[in-house]
Protein backbone atom coordinates (compact mmCIF):
# COMPACT_ATOMS: atom_id res chain seq x y z
CA UNK A 1 0.00 0.00 0.00
CA UNK A 2 0.84 3.56 -0.38
CA UNK A 3 1.83 5.71 2.59
CA UNK A 4 1.76 9.79 2.39
CA UNK A 5 2.45 11.86 5.05
CA UNK A 6 0.26 14.94 5.34
CA UNK A 7 1.06 17.66 6.86
CA UNK A 8 -0.51 20.66 8.09
CA UNK A 9 0.82 23.08 5.31
CA UNK A 10 -0.74 19.92 2.49
CA UNK A 11 -3.98 19.61 4.27
CA UNK A 12 -4.68 23.41 3.19
CA UNK A 13 -3.93 22.98 -0.08
CA UNK A 14 -7.01 20.74 -0.21
CA UNK A 15 -9.20 23.24 0.10
CA UNK A 16 -8.89 24.23 -3.87
CA UNK A 17 -11.81 21.30 -4.47
CA UNK A 18 -13.87 24.15 -3.22
CA UNK A 19 -12.97 25.93 -6.68
CA UNK A 20 -13.69 29.58 -5.61
CA UNK A 21 -17.27 29.21 -5.18
CA UNK A 22 -17.55 27.79 -8.94
CA UNK A 23 -20.87 25.46 -9.50
CA UNK A 24 -20.20 22.10 -9.17
CA UNK A 25 -20.34 19.93 -12.57
CA UNK A 26 -23.54 17.83 -11.02
CA UNK A 27 -25.33 20.87 -12.34
CA UNK A 28 -23.57 21.15 -15.86
CA UNK A 29 -25.12 19.90 -18.60
CA UNK A 30 -23.11 17.37 -20.33
CA UNK A 31 -23.04 19.33 -23.32
CA UNK A 32 -21.44 22.43 -22.20
CA UNK A 33 -19.44 24.28 -24.38
CA UNK A 34 -16.51 22.82 -22.57
CA UNK A 35 -17.30 19.46 -23.16
CA UNK A 36 -17.75 20.35 -26.97
CA UNK A 37 -14.63 21.72 -27.02
CA UNK A 38 -12.82 18.90 -25.94
CA UNK A 39 -14.78 16.52 -27.99
CA UNK A 40 -13.31 18.49 -30.69
CA UNK A 41 -9.73 17.94 -30.28
CA UNK A 42 -8.35 15.19 -32.52
CA UNK A 43 -5.82 15.41 -34.53
CA UNK A 44 -5.12 12.70 -37.28
CA UNK A 45 -2.17 11.30 -35.91
CA UNK A 46 -0.89 10.20 -32.71
CA UNK A 47 -2.52 8.49 -29.24
CA UNK A 48 -4.31 10.30 -26.53
CA UNK A 49 -4.00 11.25 -23.25
CA UNK A 50 -7.37 12.43 -21.64
CA UNK A 51 -6.82 13.99 -18.58
CA UNK A 52 -10.66 13.75 -16.43
CA UNK A 53 -10.25 15.78 -13.26
CA UNK A 54 -11.40 19.17 -11.84
CA UNK A 55 -9.98 22.87 -10.65
CA UNK A 56 -6.62 20.73 -10.78
CA UNK A 57 -6.58 19.74 -14.02
CA UNK A 58 -8.79 22.43 -15.14
CA UNK A 59 -5.65 24.92 -14.29
CA UNK A 60 -8.19 27.34 -12.24
CA UNK A 61 -6.13 30.89 -11.59
CA UNK A 62 -3.55 30.57 -14.02
CA UNK A 63 -2.48 32.86 -16.99
CA UNK A 64 -2.90 29.97 -20.02
CA UNK A 65 -4.03 26.64 -19.60
CA UNK A 66 -0.73 25.41 -20.67
CA UNK A 67 0.82 26.29 -17.13
CA UNK A 68 -1.69 23.73 -15.32
CA UNK A 69 0.12 20.57 -14.40
CA UNK A 70 -1.56 19.05 -17.88
CA UNK A 71 -0.09 21.97 -19.83
CA UNK A 72 3.69 21.54 -18.43
CA UNK A 73 3.23 17.45 -19.20
CA UNK A 74 1.83 18.11 -22.69
CA UNK A 75 4.82 20.00 -23.17
CA UNK A 76 7.00 17.55 -22.12
CA UNK A 77 5.55 14.90 -24.54
CA UNK A 78 6.20 17.32 -27.10
CA UNK A 79 9.46 18.22 -26.28
CA UNK A 80 10.21 14.20 -26.29
CA UNK A 81 8.49 13.93 -29.46
CA UNK A 82 6.22 11.24 -28.55
CA UNK A 83 3.21 10.28 -30.18
CA UNK A 84 0.73 11.66 -27.92
CA UNK A 85 -1.69 13.99 -28.21
CA UNK A 86 -2.80 15.29 -24.20
CA UNK A 87 -6.39 16.69 -23.93
CA UNK A 88 -7.72 18.55 -20.68
CA UNK A 89 -11.02 17.59 -19.78
CA UNK A 90 -11.27 19.01 -16.35
CA UNK A 91 -13.76 20.86 -14.92
CA UNK A 92 -13.45 22.96 -11.96
CA UNK A 93 -15.95 22.34 -9.11
CA UNK A 94 -16.45 18.43 -10.03
CA UNK A 95 -17.38 15.76 -8.23
CA UNK A 96 -16.99 11.84 -8.76
CA UNK A 97 -20.92 11.97 -8.99
CA UNK A 98 -20.47 15.28 -11.88
CA UNK A 99 -17.75 12.92 -13.51
CA UNK A 100 -19.92 10.09 -13.75
CA UNK A 101 -22.47 12.24 -15.13
CA UNK A 102 -20.46 13.43 -17.98
CA UNK A 103 -18.35 10.65 -18.58
CA UNK A 104 -19.90 9.34 -21.39
CA UNK A 105 -20.07 12.36 -23.95
CA UNK A 106 -16.37 12.90 -22.74
CA UNK A 107 -15.59 9.64 -24.27
CA UNK A 108 -16.76 10.58 -27.60
CA UNK A 109 -12.84 11.89 -27.42
CA UNK A 110 -11.04 7.84 -27.87
CA UNK A 111 -8.94 7.79 -24.98
CA UNK A 112 -5.52 5.34 -24.80
CA UNK A 113 -4.25 7.01 -21.43
CA UNK A 114 -7.10 8.01 -19.03
CA UNK A 115 -5.72 10.00 -16.20
CA UNK A 116 -8.59 9.99 -13.07
CA UNK A 117 -8.04 12.88 -10.77
CA UNK A 118 -11.37 13.21 -8.95
CA UNK A 119 -13.14 12.83 -5.41
CA UNK A 120 -11.50 15.47 -3.28
CA UNK A 121 -14.53 17.57 -3.83
CA UNK A 122 -16.48 14.43 -1.96
CA UNK A 123 -14.40 14.10 0.73
CA UNK A 124 -14.70 17.89 1.35
CA UNK A 125 -18.07 17.47 1.35
CA UNK A 126 -18.76 14.52 3.86
CA UNK A 127 -19.64 12.40 0.78
CA UNK A 128 -19.48 8.69 1.66
CA UNK A 129 -16.32 6.94 0.95
CA UNK A 130 -18.83 4.13 -0.38
CA UNK A 131 -20.37 6.38 -2.39
CA UNK A 132 -17.43 7.95 -3.73
CA UNK A 133 -16.02 5.14 -4.44
CA UNK A 134 -18.93 3.92 -6.37
CA UNK A 135 -18.64 6.74 -8.74
CA UNK A 136 -15.25 6.45 -9.36
CA UNK A 137 -15.72 2.42 -10.44
CA UNK A 138 -18.57 3.92 -12.14
CA UNK A 139 -16.15 6.21 -14.32
CA UNK A 140 -13.70 3.45 -14.82
CA UNK A 141 -15.65 0.99 -16.12
CA UNK A 142 -17.13 3.13 -18.73
CA UNK A 143 -14.00 3.86 -19.77
CA UNK A 144 -12.28 -0.06 -19.93
CA UNK A 145 -15.65 -0.93 -21.77
CA UNK A 146 -15.69 1.75 -23.98
CA UNK A 147 -11.85 1.40 -24.75
CA UNK A 148 -11.04 -1.84 -23.43
CA UNK A 149 -7.04 -1.33 -24.32
CA UNK A 150 -7.04 2.11 -22.72
CA UNK A 151 -4.53 2.62 -19.92
CA UNK A 152 -6.04 4.28 -16.44
CA UNK A 153 -3.95 5.92 -14.73
CA UNK A 154 -5.39 7.61 -10.82
CA UNK A 155 -4.41 10.34 -8.85
CA UNK A 156 -4.68 10.28 -5.44
CA UNK A 157 -6.15 12.51 -2.97
CA UNK A 158 -6.62 13.28 0.76
CA UNK A 159 -8.67 15.02 3.05
CA UNK A 160 -8.35 17.23 6.36
CA UNK A 161 -8.29 15.09 10.04
CA UNK A 162 -11.00 17.88 10.67
CA UNK A 163 -13.73 15.35 8.67
CA UNK A 164 -12.43 12.82 11.62
CA UNK A 165 -9.97 9.78 11.92
CA UNK A 166 -11.92 7.27 10.15
CA UNK A 167 -13.31 9.25 7.34
CA UNK A 168 -9.80 10.50 6.50
CA UNK A 169 -8.43 6.93 6.94
CA UNK A 170 -11.07 5.59 4.42
CA UNK A 171 -11.28 8.40 2.33
CA UNK A 172 -6.88 8.12 2.28
CA UNK A 173 -7.20 4.21 1.58
CA UNK A 174 -9.76 4.33 -1.47
CA UNK A 175 -7.62 5.50 -3.85
CA UNK A 176 -4.71 2.29 -3.49
CA UNK A 177 -7.79 0.20 -2.90
CA UNK A 178 -9.55 1.01 -6.30
CA UNK A 179 -6.10 0.89 -8.08
CA UNK A 180 -5.36 -2.45 -6.49
CA UNK A 181 -8.57 -4.12 -7.30
CA UNK A 182 -8.42 -2.39 -10.73
CA UNK A 183 -5.19 -3.34 -12.03
CA UNK A 184 -4.01 0.49 -12.11
CA UNK A 185 -1.43 2.84 -12.14
CA UNK A 186 -1.24 5.05 -8.81
CA UNK A 187 0.08 8.33 -8.05
CA UNK A 188 -0.16 8.07 -4.46
CA UNK A 189 -1.13 11.90 -3.53
CA UNK A 190 -1.40 14.63 -6.57
CA UNK A 191 -0.30 17.44 -4.37
CA UNK A 192 3.09 16.22 -2.79
CA UNK A 193 5.95 18.79 -2.16
CA UNK A 194 3.21 21.61 -3.16
CA UNK A 195 0.11 21.97 -0.88
CA UNK A 196 0.56 24.82 1.67
CA UNK A 197 3.82 26.27 0.72
CA UNK A 198 3.25 29.98 -0.58
CA UNK A 199 5.81 30.12 -2.72
CA UNK A 200 4.32 27.75 -4.55
CA UNK A 201 0.66 28.45 -4.52
CA UNK A 202 -1.61 32.14 -5.89
CA UNK A 203 -2.71 34.79 -3.38
CA UNK A 204 -5.87 32.36 -2.24
CA UNK A 205 -2.70 30.62 -0.35
CA UNK A 206 -4.29 26.88 -1.70
CA UNK A 207 -4.18 27.03 -5.72
CA UNK A 208 -1.13 25.96 -7.38
CA UNK A 209 1.04 28.47 -9.34
CA UNK A 210 2.68 27.74 -12.15
CA UNK A 211 5.60 26.54 -10.29
CA UNK A 212 3.96 24.75 -8.20
CA UNK A 213 1.65 23.00 -11.33
CA UNK A 214 5.50 22.29 -12.50
CA UNK A 215 6.12 20.24 -9.19
CA UNK A 216 2.31 18.84 -9.57
CA UNK A 217 3.39 17.64 -13.03
CA UNK A 218 6.38 15.81 -12.02
CA UNK A 219 4.35 13.89 -9.56
CA UNK A 220 2.06 12.49 -12.12
CA UNK A 221 5.31 12.15 -14.76
CA UNK A 222 7.18 9.91 -12.58
CA UNK A 223 4.40 7.26 -13.23
CA UNK A 224 2.68 8.23 -16.36
CA UNK A 225 6.29 8.05 -18.19
CA UNK A 226 6.16 4.52 -17.21
CA UNK A 227 2.54 3.94 -18.80
CA UNK A 228 3.94 5.22 -22.18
Amino acid sequence: MYKVKITGAILLSLLIFSCGGKPSAENIPVDTATTKQVVSQRKSAGKTILFFGDSLTAGYGLDDPSEAFTGVIKARIDSLKLPYNVVNAGVSGETSAGGLGRIDWILKQKVDIFMLELGANDGLRGVSVKETMANLQGIINKVQAKYPKAKIILLGMQVPPSMGATYVHDFKQLFPDLAEKNHLALVPFLLNGVGGDPKLNQADGIHPTAAGAKIVAENVWKVLKEEL
